[in-house]
């Protein structure tokens, strides 16, 4: 059995009704949102760099094997978006503002902007940016615990398709 005590039906209603300027952001929130906001915007310098990075490598791809990386550059830059989109969202959200200068937008960022050369150094890059994408959202997720629970939420759905992504490139790597 759960020690949670419930908030009595009056008591929601009263406080659903003050501030309510603050939309999504109650009472019952948490966090430190001044500092899930900063971690937000750098996942989200972070995903714009992605998507940056594997569109050249869509672009660039070249050689017999190309093919197959380049179909997953592209997807993965698709899906890189669909997480930056997901993330400026949940920003606005809580009161922040998204962050898509692309002043200072490699610094935000947590993973590097490296073009490569050759289609192995392409898939090598990209590997590694995963990796730190991952280990990052782990943190984070980490940081949040059951703080903000809807972060966490879009957070640990990110982390799962950066895996996936990440398998997807060792496997093409291996391949090389």
């Amino acid at each position: 059995m759960s020690n949670v005590e419930f908030t009595d039906v009056a008591t929601l209603r009263q406080r659903a009704r003050q501030h309510v300027e603050e939309g999504a952001v109650t009472e019952g929130y948490s966090a430190d949102r001044e500092e899930i906001l900063k971690l937000l915007n750098e996942a989200l310098a972070t995903e714009l760099i992605c998507v940056l990075r594997y569109k050249r490598h869509y672009f660039m791809a070249q050689g017999v094997k190309a093919s197959v990386a380049a179909a997953e550059f592209l997807e993965h830059a698709t899906q890189e978006a669909t997480h930056a989109d997901n993330l400026a969202e949940r920003i606005v959200q809580l009161g922040g503002e998204p962050n898509f200068s692309p002043r200072g937008l490699e610094e935000r960022s947590h993973a590097e902007y490296v073009e490569g050369r050759t289609l192995k150094e392409m898939v090598t890059e990209d590997l590694v940016a995963e990796r730190i994408a991952i280990d990052s959202y782990r943190e984070i997720i980490q940081y949040i615990g059951d703080k903000d629970p809807t972060t966490r939420r879009i957070l640990e759905d990110i982390l799962a398709q950066e895996e996936e992504h990440a398998d997807d490139m060792a496997d093409i790597l291996s391949d090389l």
